[in-house]
């Protein structure tokens, strides 16, 4: 993945998309993740940039166009509903995608031709494999190019895909610096308290959870992550 830290793949490089979902929640950003079963197909596989969208309908001369349109270091991210009946993407689309220079493919449907895009080698995540393509060529719907849906989520240039063994989170390209500085603050103090709790301290004690519980008792609308924040710690965000 690129290093260069001024993208925003080389400043995800050092964080996951735990770190910046929680940056998220942190600064009142809607944390938006990809359905659970959109993973890659190999473990390890990271990918971030920006979202390349395209709505499939049976033919790949949208992802063709997309990915004419798009620039290095994009994400295609291909909305065909969620469907498992048939593949959508395969290695050929992979591969014109790899030499335009794009970062890799979200998938929000199926792909095939799994032992082919592993030996490629860019990161495609989807919700699975199956070996049919499309049997039927649908109209086209308008803005094809324009926005993908994955999930309950519509998404387009204006965000950030953002991906790793954990899934796929979108956030928005203008409040992506904001997010990563906050991501690597939650990062540093998570490994803080990794580190005390190897050497002997445990968690409850790094964040006073006894304290917590008292003024819980004392005031039931005390909650466990307004704790955290006024203790400085990092377990839920």
């Amino acid at each position: 993945m690129d290093t260069d830290h001024t993208t925003p793949a080389g400043r995800f490089a050092a964080l996951t998309t735990a770190h910046v979902a929680d940056a998220c929640l942190r600064a009142g950003v809607p944390v938006r993740c990809a359905p659970a079963g959109v993973r890659p197909l190999r473990a390890g596989w990271r990918l971030a940039g920006r979202v390349r969208p395209a709505r499939h309908a049976g033919s790949v001369d949208i992802f063709l166009e997309a990915i004419d349109r798009a620039a290095p270091g994009d994400v295609l991210v291909v909305d065909d509903g969620g469907r498992t009946d048939r593949a959508c993407v395969g290695d050929l689309v992979v591969r014109e995608a790899q030499a335009a220079g794009l970062a890799g493919l979200v998938v929000w449907g199926a792909h095939r031709d799994t032992a082919e895009l592993t030996a490629v080698g860019l990161p495609v995540f989807s919700v699975g494999a199956t070996p049919t393509g499309p049997l039927a060529l649908d109209p086209s719907p308008a803005g094809a190019l324009g926005s993908a849906r994955v999930g309950r989520w519509t998404v387009d240039a204006g965000d950030l895909a953002l991906a790793d063994d954990d899934g796929v989170l979108f956030v928005p390209a203008d409040a992506a610096g904001e997010l990563f500085d906050l991501a690597g603050s939650i990062r540093d103090t998570e490994r803080r308290q990794a580190d005390r709790i190897s050497g002997g301290e445990s968690l409850r004690g790094q964040v006073r959870f006894g304290d917590y519980l008292a003024a819980r008792a004392a005031d039931p609308a005390v909650t466990f992550r307004a704790h955290l924040r006024a203790v400085g710690g990092a377990v839920e965000e």
